[in-house]
């Protein structure tokens, strides 16, 4: 094989892989992300540091919303996760690692209030113990 196939091979070998690739990130999408988490930070902030809901509870729900829309806007904008990339395994591998952390913050709080429930009561006043 001479050095000029060698070379034809190799500048065809990228162009496939930057057409695989495509959308791996540009100036514009990064901007469109940081711009989209920005304000995605600022709007829980407003929130809480304004008391804008009277409800903590709601304010709570609210800022959960902002966090999960944050973390999917992250996973497009500067993680590049789509069905599509590297033949569908990252998305695989996102889907098990959410029921893994779903496995384990269920059965943790299960077992947190099981033990909370199921433990000796204790006298209000330790003083009066033996």
């Amino acid at each position: 094989m001479s050095a000029r196939t060698e070379a034809s091979d190799a500048v065809h070998v990228e162009v496939a892989h930057d057409h695989h690739e495509a959308g791996h990130g540009s100036r514009r999408g990064y901007l469109t992300g940081f711009w989209l988490s920005v304000v995605l930070t600022a709007i829980p902030f407003w929130l809480v540091m304004g008391h804008v809901i009277a409800d903590a509870t709601v304010t709570a729900l609210v800022v959960m919303a902002f966090a999960v829309v944050q973390i999917v806007v992250h996973m497009i904008y500067f993680l590049h996760m789509n069905a599509r990339s590297e033949g569908g395994w990252t998305m695989m591998a996102l889907i098990f690692t959410l029921v893994l952390v779903v496995i384990v913050l269920s059965g943790s709080l299960w077992v947190m209030y099981h033990l909370n429930t199921n433990m000796m009561p204790m006298p209000h006043d330790m003083r009066t113990m033996p």
